[in-house]
């Protein structure tokens, strides 16, 4: 399953202890040279159960990555889409090492007209594998809006049309307010679309910001993501965990709105149901108590989330893969995009299993 980068200066960077430094050009090295130097120092300040994994990720053990699983978010190279198109983007990242792909939109306002059979094309050819899609959940204010709720059989279809495994939203499920009530009828909505995906092979999914985490607003002591697992069906709703958002979601709602402590650890949800958790979004992000939501996003590998600890025991419960995974890397707005996307899969394919235990 694991597929060598055709790039053979990479293949060896990736199996050497430390790869941080390594960039794509002069303005790449510029960039990651300060993080080099922060992945051989000791750093403090991180918050009680999520620290560096900086240090001790690095070694001869097992990779804590899954082999072939290593996917972007194509939202984050979207300034690179737009100037040069999919075809030089796909280059870079077949060189980076990374296996699959995560659509967000089908054009991204990409240099030149392509069709989505030219878009799958490309992707195989470069060796990556299309394995989901953000489309938006509704618009009830615009019936030809290409929605789920607007369009379901036109987002199946070029979903299907491209070969997806998974179909998926990034919005909230706020269609009907924040009661628990609301959220049930949300729950309605994707168990429709499960339904409907499932029916051509394809697994439907939510992605999290932090705001699904907080409390509904008729029962303050009800987390609203926990009414959307229980009335979900779990053979037709999958989840997409941000796994920066929940860690953000954490510091944000670790109290209800009355004071009275309501802690959770994000890695709790999906090793209580691990095959409800198809796909990850691995982003970055250093602790700042001072923000709104306790982080500041940075690029995976710079931050303060213990990405080792957290794939190692979720690949761990799982029996080292046979609940499939499939990791993205994503970052909303890097300082350089294809310097991030390279920093994040050198990091990533760098961290190895200790024996110590985190």
């Amino acid at each position: 399953m694991s597929r060598t980068p055709k790039d053979p200066e990479l293949a060896s960077r990736l199996s050497r202890r430390n790869v941080l430094g390594v960039a794509a050009g002069a303005t790449a090295a510029t960039l990651l040279s300060g993080a080099a130097a922060q992945a051989t120092s000791p750093q403090g300040g991180t918050s009680p159960g999520h620290g560096h994994g900086h240090g001790h990720g690095h070694g001869k053990g097992r990779a804590v990555l899954p082999p072939g699983r290593l996917g972007i978010q194509l939202y984050s190279l979207r300034d690179k889409v737009s100037t040069l198109g999919f075809a030089p983007v796909f280059a870079e990242l077949e060189k980076y090492g990374y296996d699959e792909i995560e659509f967000a939109g089908y054009t991204q306002g990409s240099a030149g007209a392509i069709t989505l059979s030219q878009l799958k094309r490309l992707a195989k050819d470069h060796g990556l594998n299309p394995i989901g899609s953000h489309v938006g959940y509704y618009d009830d204010n615009n019936p030809g809006a290409y929605t789920f709720a607007q369009n379901l059989t036109k987002v199946l279809d070029e979903a299907e049309a491209l070969g997806l495994k998974h179909i998926g939203t990034a919005s909230g499920p706020f269609r009907y307010g924040s009661t628990v009530d609301g959220w049930k009828r949300a729950a309605e909505d994707f168990n429709t679309y499960g339904a409907a995906a499932r029916k051509r092979g394809m697994k439907f999914y939510q992605h999290n910001h932090a705001e699904e985490f907080s409390f509904a607003t008729d029962k303050p002591k009800v987390r609203l993501y926990d009414v959307l697992l229980a009335e979900t069906d779990p053979d037709l709703v999958y989840l997409e965990m941000d796994i920066y958002w929940a860690f953000c979601a954490q510091f944000r709602f670790g109290k209800r709105a009355d004071g009275t402590p309501a802690p959770f650890n994000p890695i709790d949800y999906v090793l209580k149901q691990p095959n409800r958790y198809p796909l990850f979004h691995v982003k970055d992000g250093t602790r700042n108590d001072a923000a709104r939501d306790g982080y500041d996003m940075t690029d995976v590998g710079d931050g303060d989330i213990d990405y080792k600890n957290f794939l190692s025991r979720v690949t761990a419960r799982t029996d080292r893969g046979r609940t499939y995974h499939h990791w993205q890397t994503e970052h909303d707005n890097p300082v350089e995009s294809f310097a991030f996307a390279r920093k994040s899969s050198e990091h990533l394919h760098s961290l190895r299993e200790s024996r110590c235990g985190d």
